[in-house]
Parts: structure tokens; sequence; C-alpha cells
């Protein structure tokens, strides 16, 4: 058993280096440094100066030293500071706060933390579909396991600027490597960290070990992130979505920030906080770019030390008595938000009743005069309100009346319109939550003169009504519901 252990181990890894090498031979966009990596032979290396080499070799453990320091706070179950190493230690010191277990895991892939935790051995046999981004440092590849399961793949881009710098910088492959996956074994620890329905799912990780070859062994630094697959924010179909599902993404993101304001690591601020780092699964909104969170608080020593500056606006935060900027993290996460969220997805087409709210967000969140829990309550209100139609209060409940309904039917032969924005590009599909809202609709278009609703309801439980022009005769259509202005109703046919 064991032995077959490795060889699904290897095969693994033979199956990762070889879809390494696909991916980098896909990308065009980064081949700026692909040439110069290529010229770092091992005949270039054999003929320098081995004093120069002990110096390269010097400043990269240092390198090396300094990453671990950025990922050993994180390893303590209260995200302390303790344990660091020295600096020139190449592992961390004993400490008992430190989660050893999970620093063996993220490094040597030595155990599995969960029984469905994916492994190396799950990457035997995948298939490469496409890749869904490359960066600086990470390529992000979609493949489809053995089973067919697709997921999403982070790893080291061989032919990245972060790469190309290291190897120009040291001219050491596998140490560069084990360098630049810091950013990838950080990305571990706070996906174990910190879990929440709003960041994306860590399923598992593969380590290449390098005790297995040595210190210079070639699987050192090979580490790959097996995510949950979603896709990618799509910022301009969004801003052509309903308001009902842009509300959903701002709502999903402030509950996200909600609990980086108090997460296990403390509160966490996301420095490069831009729409590409998220992801959609299932219509939820997911950050899925965590490698440049960072939990620590800025010192100060007077409130002009907290300034957070912004391309058109500059606040500062008051310095606490214990030295730091108070609530900076926080502050920096909301402002963040309202300038590449809030302020294209919330106003537009916001529903009447709803706008006064929407109004105060935008401007509590513009000036920063809202902290997130006052911030998350406000678009909670909003969402009670939406789903439970208190918003239509001023709708007359008279206006149905103007309707003819015949339950238990559908339409055939229908005469559609379009309507922005809609659910369906073909005709009028808008979300209601009840009739009364759907006649009220209907009586606000000139081309409409009848809605059906088929019991098909949108995240928030709230009813799609398909509104027309005009329809030809009506067919048995189980739960569904026609309602017809009274000078419009036809007779049922048979068809």
């Amino acid at each position: 058993m064991p032995e077959m252990g490795n060889s699904l181990r290897a095969a693994a890894l033979l199956a990762f280096v070889v879809l390494s090498i696909l991916v980098s031979l896909l990308i065009s966009s980064v081949q700026q440094f692909g040439a110069r990596v290529s010229h770092f032979s091992n005949a270039t290396v054999a003929a320098a100066d081995a004093e120069e080499l002990a110096t390269l070799r010097g400043a990269l453990i240092h390198q090396l030293n300094e990453r671990r320091k950025e990922i050993l706070p994180l390893l303590s179950p209260d995200g302390d500071e303790q344990g660091q190493p020295a600096g020139t230690r190449l592992s961390p010191e004993p400490d008992a706060t430190v989660d050893y277990d999970l620093w063996n895991e993220i490094t040597h892939g030595s155990r599995k933390a969960h029984m469905d935790e994916m492994g190396c051995d799950s990457l035997v046999d995948m298939q490469a579909v496409e890749i869904l981004g490359s960066g600086y440092t990470k390529l992000v590849v979609k493949v489809n396991l053995a089973g067919g399961q697709p997921v999403a793949l982070k790893l080291v881009n061989e032919q990245g600027i972060d790469m190309g710098k290291c190897l120009e910088d040291f001219k050491d492959p596998p140490g560069c490597r084990e360098l630049v996956s810091y950013k990838l074994q950080k990305e571990i620890v706070l996906l174990q960290r910190l879990q929440h329905p709003n960041v994306i799912k860590l399923r598992g990780h593969c380590a290449g070990d390098a005790r297995v070859q040595g210190e210079r062994g070639a699987d050192r630094g090979r580490v790959t992130v097996i995510l949950e697959q979603g896709n990618p924010l799509q910022m301009i179909q969004l801003l052509q979505s309903p308001w009902e599902d842009r509300f959903r993404v701002c709502l999903d993101l402030v509950r996200l920030l909600h609990f980086l304001s108090q997460s296990p690591l403390g509160s966490v601020a996301l420095l490069d906080f831009q729409p590409r780092q998220f992801v959609t699964v299932s219509g939820e909104l997911k950050l899925t770019d965590l490698d440049d969170a960072s939990a620590e608080e800025t010192a100060c020593q007077s409130d002009a030390d907290c300034t957070l500056l912004f391309p058109h606006r500059n606040f500062t935060l008051p310095c606490s008595t214990r030295g730091v900027c108070e609530g900076l993290n926080e502050k920096r996460n909301i402002y963040n938000a309202y300038r590449y969220f809030f302020t294209y997805l919330l106003p537009h087409q916001a529903p009447p009743g709803l706008t006064h709210l929407v109004d105060h967000i935008m401007n509590s969140t513009g000036e920063l005069k809202a902290d997130i829990n006052q911030t998350l309550e406000a678009f909670e209100q909003i969402l009670l309100l939406y789903k439970s139609g208190l918003h239509l209060d001023n709708l007359p409940p008279s206006i149905i009346r103007d309707y003819t309904v015949i339950r238990g039917m559908g339409t055939s032969g229908n005469v559609e319109y379009r309507c922005w924005p809609s659910y369906s590009q073909q005709g009028c599909v808008l979300s209601v939550h009840s009739a009364r809202e759907a006649a009220y609709i209907c009586n606000s278009h000139s081309q409409c003169n009848s809605f059906t609703l088929s019991g098909q309801k949108t995240w928030t439980g709230r009813l799609l009504a398909s509104f027309r022009s005009s329809f030809s005769h009506l067919v048995p259509g189980g739960t569904s519901e026609v309602y017809v202005k009274k000078t419009k109703a036809p007779e049922t046919s048979a068809a």
C-alpha cells in the first residue's frame, strides 16, 4: 500500500509538472520574462564564482526567512506574533502557539486536515480546461479532475514577473520557486483561518516535499492550491443585471467585510481591493484572492499618522491610546467597497420605496460616517423590506382588480416586448413580491396587456413575472397564473 501511495503521489506531481509546462506555453501576455528565465542554464550557474553564489544564496535565505515571518503569526490559533523565527533559521522556532501540523501540511504535504480535503492524489489524470487568470506571481487554471469535478488550481506562474525577477537576482530556480510560492502558502493559511460563506472554499492542496530530493530538489516550492470553481466577477455584465442581483453582490460584500472586521486574526484589510479579486458561485459573491490580506495594525503617535489616502478623497482617523490607528483596516475596506461596488451597483434602478435607504448607505459609506456594523444593519434592513414587500405599502390594493386571473394555465403564441433590466434577453421578465406589484408594473408599461406568475423565485424568494403585449391562447400550466387586463381577456383553448 505505501508503494501504491508513493506511485500515486509521483503520478500526481508529474501531472502537475506537465500542467505547469502546458499552461506556461499558453500564456502570451506574460512572456516578457520567459526568454530571460530560460537563459539561466546549469552551465551559467556552474560558471558563477563560488563566493558570489554563496552571497546570493545567503540573500535568498534571508528573503525566505522574511516570507516565513509573514506566515508564522497566522499559524497561531490566536493570530499573535509569537514564535517567529530568527532571521537565519530555515524553520520555525519551537513554540506552543504555532500550529505545526498545519505548517508541515503546507510545506511538505504531510497530512490532510480533514478527510474530505483533496491532496496530490486528487490531481492524478486531471484535465486542464482553460486559464482563468495570470499575474505577477500566480496562474489560475480551471481543471476537471478524474471524476469530472471542476475545480480551480492556483500555482506558481513560472514565467511571471516575480519568478523572472527572482531568477535575475539569485539564479536559483528551485529556491526562487520556493520564494514565490510563499504567497500561495500564505493564502492556504488564510483560507484555513478565514472560513466564511463569502470566502472561496479551500478544497485542498498539494505540496512538493523538499525532503524527497534534498533541499535543492526539483519538487521544492511546487505548491498547488485547490479551490472550488467560481465565475470571475464581470462588472460590465453585472451593470446590466436586475437591481436585485446587484444588491446581492453588495450585501454579500458587506457581510464579508463585517466578518473580516472581527475575524480570528483580528481586523483584516484587503490591500488589493478590486473586483477581479472576487468570483461568484451560484450567484453568491466570494473573495478568491487573499494573499494581499493583512491583519497588521498601523502604529501611530498622532492622528496625522492615521491618514487613508484615496485618489479623490483623504480621511484622517484617530490614533488610539494603544498607539495604533483605530479602525483603519475596517474603514479602508468600507471606502473601497463604496468606490468599487456601491457607486456602480446600488443606486441605479433601486425600487422607489427603498431609494431613501440606498441614499443613506451611499452617503454614510462615501463619507466614512458609518462603521461596518451600522452598514450591515442598513443593508439587512433593505433586504427585510424588499423580501417582505413592506416598501410597497403605497401601492393601491385595488390595482389588481383591473385584471382577470386564470389559475393553472400558461400562455402560447406570445407577443413579447423587451424591458430593461430583464431576467430574459428575449422578453420582459422581472421579479415581483406579489401579483399586486406585477399589476403596477404592467400598468406602467404601455405595451403590457398581461403577465404570468409561474412560481419561479429569485434568491430573495420573490416571484418572477413575465410581461407581454398579447398571446393567442391559453394552455394547461400547472401552478402558473395568468393575469389579463379585463378588456383583453381571451377564451381558454383546448390546445
